[in-house]
């Protein structure tokens, strides 16, 4: 989808190239119980709600401004199969049903903590974890490490052209690491 179809505010996104590797890596069967955490505007909530017949995504968020730009994007695209969850994870996580996957896209330097939850609550689940900081990746291969788990990593990074007078130059985006592990293949 292009992301000039999602209401965004100053709220950051997951552009469409990254969604669609991310959501990728998370092998989404159709009736996939999803966490969303730190779900943002909703652009990786609402492609993996349309991709889930059968299944359910809690977009489960802390900041106040993007869970109103939840509601707004999932009015829109009319996804009856996405739970918004405001709060803080892993606190937010109580209560709901225990996820069959899960994609991190900001854990606000919680990570290990949120991990451990969320394999406390499925060993197997399907995880994919989007970082741009290098402190990021760093802490999230440091959790993964404590936890003995060897993740797949992907550096992503997109460029797209712009009209600068007759030609056209390539502006980059930033770069994006994908972390993916378990379900089946655990």
């Amino acid at each position: 989808m292009k992301d000039s179809l999602f209401i965004r505010g100053k709220v950051p996104m997951t552009k469409a190239e990254v969604r669609a590797v991310s959501i990728s890596k998370l092998e989404l069967p159709p009736d996939a119980v999803v966490y969303d955490v730190g779900a943002g505007t909703g652009s990786v909530t609402i492609e993996m709600a349309l991709r889930l017949p059968q299944g359910t995504v809690y977009a489960i968020e802390r900041n106040p401004d993007a869970v109103d730009l939840l509601h707004q994007n999932c009015e829109k695209f009319s996804v009856s199969n996405v739970k918004i969850v405001p709060g803080l994870a892993p606190w937010a996580f109580e209560g709901l049903p225990v996820a069959t996957h899960a994609f991190l896209g900001g854990t606000g330097g919680r990570v290990e903590e949120i991990l451990r939850q969320l394999l406390g609550k499925n060993p197997s689940m399907r995880i994919v974890i989007n970082v741009i900081a290098l402190e990021s990746l760093q802490a999230v291969c440091q959790a993964l490490k404590a936890m003995e788990i060897e993740p797949e990593i992907v550096c992503m990074q997109v460029s797209r052209a712009e009209k600068a007078g007759p030609y056209h130059l390539m502006k980059g985006e930033n770069p994006v690491y994908i972390l993916s592990f378990g379900g089946a293949e655990a």
